[in-house]
């Protein structure tokens, strides 16, 4: 329940944010190559709504957003790191839960390298300016 509640909240959240050209969407596979489609958790891109759409291009995705769950982790926290990354997609936010609150580690990415750099890591509050003016109050996304 905890990882669909932040999922939701956090969707809506960064839609209300989201300036205009960018889409906020949830569950949407991302088409990195011919034999990867990962499903992120939450994406923001700048591909116009399309209603048969099935998945995005990397160069469309601004923001994948993975919630770890237990059956997750391991590719949240390190296959979908790397192959994001070396798909050219620019932020990568992995949240994890620290006391059934949300705590999200932020990436960006490296582009001479093609990995991602760590950003920060944010408790109770999150304010970054990339890949968009983003304000959250990440208490309060577990639905609680």
């Amino acid at each position: 329940m905890w990882h669909a509640r932040v999922v939701t909240a956090l969707t809506t959240a960064l839609s209300d944010q989201a300036p205009a050209g960018v889409e906020v969407d949830r569950e949407v596979t991302t088409r990195l190559d011919e034999r990867n489609r990962p499903e992120p958790d939450v994406l923001a891109t700048t591909a116009p709504y399309a209603p048969a759409r099935t998945w995005f291009k990397p160069v469309d995705v601004q923001l994948v957003v993975e919630v770890v769950s237990p059956e997750s982790a391991h590719r949240d926290r390190t296959v979908k790191l790397r192959k994001y990354a070396e798909a050219g997609i620019k932020h990568y936010w992995c949240i994890e839960e620290e006391g059934s609150l949300p705590v999200v580690h932020v990436y960006e990415l490296d582009e001479p390298t093609r990995a991602y750099a760590p950003a920060g890591i944010f408790r109770h509050a999150l304010k970054v300016s990339v890949p968009f003016e983003i304000s959250l109050e990440l208490d309060e996304l577990d639905g609680r």
